[in-house]
């Protein structure tokens, strides 16, 4: 007789086929995918990751398969370095091959786009249970985004305007998670959503980060200004024009001796450049040259209301910088006020009180690298694998399965 997907797991490691939107590029996706990959090819364990990219090709090393799909001249940008192709389906005869070749327990999915789409086919043509990973509130973003290209527009219709196409937007990112047969995202809030809205099984999906990479030994600055850190796309979203009213409001108080740091790049980066007095733009950095401006900072900021978790967040943390974050921000991290930084709706009080006060930056760093090493990858993904068996051994899950083709 036939073993089920648990059964199967169970005897023999679970095979895992990743299907993700973003995977070389600067993004908290991709961020995670890599790490993954690194993961499952530490642990010898049976894993297919499929990418966008430059060119179609198959790579296998030690476990892990990687099936890099290239991008074609329709693509187009969704974010800075994040594009979709609307035809990449034409890749579904390889890459059904190439999984079946795999003999996947699941697909694991990790948002709206180009290649979770043609990860959905594979899923259905290959006959196993898929499922959806959240990561980014788009619906958010697009609100954001309406409300930002149209400032010419009077303030009602621009607000009528974004919230339509807020609204409009979830309702369709909600049609495409119901077609998995579970979901998973960072935060109870956003699992009770995703329940509420696919009546399909939700799950609390951790995220991470490399200790061993951001960690303060890179710190190397002597002196200085006080250093206040930005890391992440440039983009409405992002709320970074925030960091412009900051820099005001501690210019106000009186206080000279400071600078911003902005790691990043995106379609706000101008009137950044124009407005901001004593920032320095670092651009795009990557490994250790990201980690040692981590670790050279005297505290994070994070203005984004629209993110879902936010891992520069623990990247900081893991360098041993003060965060300072909205609350709603901060509890989907677990930082606690007064702990690894403030949760505060005044920021600029916030970062006087850093400025002013060493052993308090100290303590706060201290506990902050202490919480992140407590979000090491490999317990997030060694979870992951815990919810991906309760997933599939769900009753739900179970009526759901579709029938194996391989």
């Amino acid at each position: 007789m036939a073993l089920t997907c648990v059964e199967r797991a169970s005897a023999a490691g679970l095979r895992v086929a990743l299907f993700t939107d973003s995977y070389a590029e600067l993004n908290g996706v991709g961020t995670l995918c890599r790490a993954y990959v690194e993961y499952a090819r530490k642990r010898g364990l049976p894993f297919f990751c499929a990418y966008g990219g430059e060119v179609t090709e198959f790579r296998s090393n030690g476990s892990v398969q990687e099936l890099e799909l290239r991008r074609g001249p329709l693509s187009f940008p969704v974010d800075a370095h994040v594009e979709c192709d609307p035809i990449l389906t034409r890749h579904r005869a390889l890459t059904v091959k190439r999984l079946k070749e795999f003999r996947p327990d699941l697909v694991h999915i990790t948002g709206p786009g180009d290649v979770s789409i043609l990860g959905f086919w594979a899923s259905n043509l290959v006959g196993v249970p898929m499922v959806a990973s959240w990561h980014t509130n788009v619906h958010e973003y697009a609100e954001l985004r309406v409300r930002s290209s149209m400032r010419f527009l009077p303030v009602g219709m621009r607000a009528r305007m974004s919230d339509w196409a807020g609204r409009g937007t979830l309702w369709a990112v909600m049609r495409f998670y119901g077609i998995s047969h579970f979901v998973a995202a960072p935060n109870p809030e956003m699992v009770t959503m995703l329940q509420e809205k696919t009546g399909r099984p939700g799950f609390l999906m951790g995220h991470g980060v490399n200790t061993e990479l951001f960690t303060p030994r890179h710190r190397d600055a002597v002196g200085g200004k006080f250093s206040i850190g930005y890391v992440g796309r440039l983009t409405p979203e992002k709320n970074v024009r925030a960091l412009v009213g900051m820099e005001r409001e501690l210019l106000a108080a009186g206080e000279r001796d400071f600078r911003f740091v902005v790691v990043g790049e995106g379609s706000e980066m101008g009137y950044l450049r124009e407005n901001l007095q004593t920032a320095e733009f670092r651009g795009v950095l990557r490994g250790e040259a990201l980690a040692r401006e981590f670790a050279n900072l005297d505290a994070f900021v994070f203005p984004s209301v629209t993110d879902t978790f936010g891992l520069v967040i623990l990247e900081a943390m893991s360098s041993g910088v003060p965060v300072v974050l909205s609350p709603a921000t901060g509890t989907k991290v677990g930082a606690v006020d007064g702990e690894q930084g403030f949760l505060t709706d005044d920021p600029v009080a916030a970062l006087r009180r850093l400025m002013h006060g060493g052993a308090t930056r100290e303590r706060m760093g201290v506990a902050g690298r202490v919480h992140a090493c407590a979000q090491a990858w490999d317990g997030v993904f060694d979870d992951l694998h815990r919810i991906y068996r309760e997933g599939l051994a769900s009753e739900q899950v179970k009526r759901r399965t579709p029938v194996r083709k391989f």
